[in-house]
């Protein structure tokens, strides 16, 4: 079973505990569901993952949204803040199109693509890079105002439900297995 495995990595809940970093955070990073692999805490972090991993800005801050998302909702802290990986160098350009179109879709706008990003910026400072880059943002406007959000609504609803899914499906399997090896055992022998 997967549990087994990530269980090998994972912290025991009493290691949690007395840990001495997360002993000052008090009951907030104590809730069981934060450390512990079941169905629904794995699913709800594959869901904040995805949906933080969508949050305009760097790693640590969808680290931190993300993190923060996980004890709100009391779902898996460190697959919430693995999943928001997802969203990195390669595939934020895609993503990001995506949005784009869902937001022109939503709007029932069907002109054009994304303006093209300025990479003659490449190399330069970071005085010139920002005003480029922030015309840019302004260029592609509401598409991808509304595109995003709803792009991590949509990402989070169908990875939770995904997750938990295959994991039903999973344990279903393991109980039928586990039945026919019984029968097996059980059935006489000629």
């Amino acid at each position: 079973m997967p549990r087994k495995f990530f269980r090998k990595f994972l912290p025991s809940h009493e290691r949690v505990k007395q840990n001495r970093h997360i002993a000052r955070f008090g009951p907030w990073l104590q809730h069981h569901n934060l450390w512990h692999l079941h169905r629904r805490s794995v699913a709800g972090g594959v869901a904040v993952g995805l949906f933080a991993g969508l949050v305009p800005g760097s790693n640590p801050v969808q680290f931190t949204v993300s993190a923060l998302l996980a004890i709100g909702f009391h779902v898996n802290l460190p697959i919430a803040v693995i999943v928001t990986l997802y969203s990195n160098p390669f595939t934020i350009v895609p993503l990001y199109v995506a949005a784009f179109k869902l937001g022109q879709y939503v709007m029932l706008q069907t002109n054009g693509n994304l303006p093209p990003l300025a990479f003659s910026l490449e190399g330069k400072g970071f005085s010139e890079w920002l005003p480029a880059a922030l015309e840019w943002l302004s260029s592609v406007g509401k598409p991808l105002v509304i595109g995003l959000p709803l792009l991590a609504v949509l990402l989070a609803v169908a990875g939770y439900f995904l997750v938990d899914w295959t994991w039903q499906l999973h344990v279903r399997y393991e109980w039928y297995q586990r039945r026919r090896r019984r029968a097996a055992r059980n059935a006489p022998r000629t």
